[in-house]
């Protein structure tokens, strides 16, 4: 199987989000397919079975462990992997002290560096 590409080789990028977050994603630029928490897995599922995307990245509000909730479909595959991301409930949830430290953490952790605005 060959990995989906964009123009110049690029592969495809999805983000599998609720309906309140989705608008960041797309301010972003992101490719986003909203799904509520009863119909995620099946969206999810129909995304890998699409074979468009080289990456989707997987709001964890929606499906806590999406390696776990695709197992079955993925199995033999490569792609897509299957980015779990924190929800945006996670990020000012009461356990979260401070948001904006929590964000940057996970900006750091993700692209290496912080980005101060």
């Amino acid at each position: 199987m060959t990995a989906p590409t964009l123009a110049g080789g690029m592969q495809r990028v999805a983000v599998l989000t609720d309906n309140e977050t989705a608008t960041g994603y797309r301010l972003a630029g992101a490719e986003v397919i909203e799904a509520t928490a009863e119909s995620a897995v099946r969206e999810l599922e129909a995304l890998i079975n699409g074979n468009r995307y080289g990456l989707i990245a997987v709001d964890t509000g929606l499906i806590p462990d999406p390696a776990t909730a695709t197992a079955r479909i993925m199995r033999g595959r490569d792609l897509p992997i299957l980015l779990p991301i924190p929800s945006l409930a996670d990020a000012f949830s009461a356990d979260t002290v401070d948001a904006k430290a929590y964000m940057g953490k996970l900006v750091r952790e993700t692209i290496g560096f912080d980005i101060k605005l």
